[in-house]
């Protein structure tokens, strides 16, 4: 009998053990940043418009310097890809250096509008939303790069085709493009004329690169600890361990 006392007093005190466990609720952190519980809205919404302003404004920095977009294979204009064609013939032939100088005019041109970025980019991040920012808090590692774009595209490319055109006529990118055009349309092999909007092409080629570099200023401020230079980035984010 004593024994069975013992062994009942044993199962009981594991059951009560097991209870404690299962009813244990482990704290849930988004890997990458501080837990938004342990935040306050205004936190999440100054440290998320801190971190935008950041990356978007040295996305645009570094891409308006000389070779920003030229020099970066991630973020480089090609030729017209719907017409690889045309380059291809133009090199055969003997006019890859008339084609090199196209292509660099075009960079160039980017180059020049990249700032034309900052103002707009500076008013989608001063308008948004406490659920916007809690949404890229928790989001993929371009989740702002996102919200930026679907909020930003249109009125850059407003913004951007003018200063794109602008720049392609410095640069003299129209009278390239004429000129290559001109030499591909003469040329005895050629069956269908050439007649592209390479103010259009370069503006949405340009935009592609800007974004790509917003991207990579996210992801550096997510992943990397030494890009987190506010107090308040760091809270968001995380700081150093």
């Amino acid at each position: 009998m004593k024994h069975l006392f013992i062994l009942i007093l044993a199962l009981s005190s594991c059951t009560m053990s097991a209870q404690k466990v299962k009813f244990k609720v482990p704290k849930v952190t988004i890997p990458g940043t501080t837990s938004p519980a342990a935040l306050s809205e205004t936190e999440i919404v100054n440290g998320l418009k801190e971190a935008l302003t950041q990356g978007a404004n040295k996305a645009a920095s570094t891409l308006n310097q000389v070779d920003g977009y030229f020099a970066n294979p991630l973020v480089k204009i090609p030729f017209p890809q719907e017409l690889q064609h045309v380059e291809n013939t133009l090199r055969q032939v003997g006019y890859g250096k008339k084609v090199d100088e196209f292509i660099l005019a075009m960079n160039r041109s980017a180059e020049q509008a990249a700032k034309e970025s900052v103002p707009i980019f500076t008013n989608a991040i001063t308008s948004m939303s406490i659920s916007d920012a809690k949404g890229i808090l928790g989001g993929p590692d371009t989740a702002a790069t996102h919200y930026l774009r679907q909020s930003t595209y249109t009125q850059l490319y407003t913004t951007f085709y003018p200063h794109i055109q602008t720049a392609l006529n410095n640069n003299k990118v129209a009278a390239k493009w004429t000129e290559l055009a001109t030499l591909y349309n003469k040329l005895p092999t050629t069956r269908t004329k050439i007649d592209t909007d390479i103010v259009s092409y370069t503006t949405h080629k340009g935009l592609k690169g800007l974004f790509v570099k917003v991207a990579e200023e996210e992801k550096n401020i997510r992943t990397n600890v030494n890009a987190r230079t506010s107090d308040l980035l760091k809270k968001v984010f995380g700081a150093p361990k």
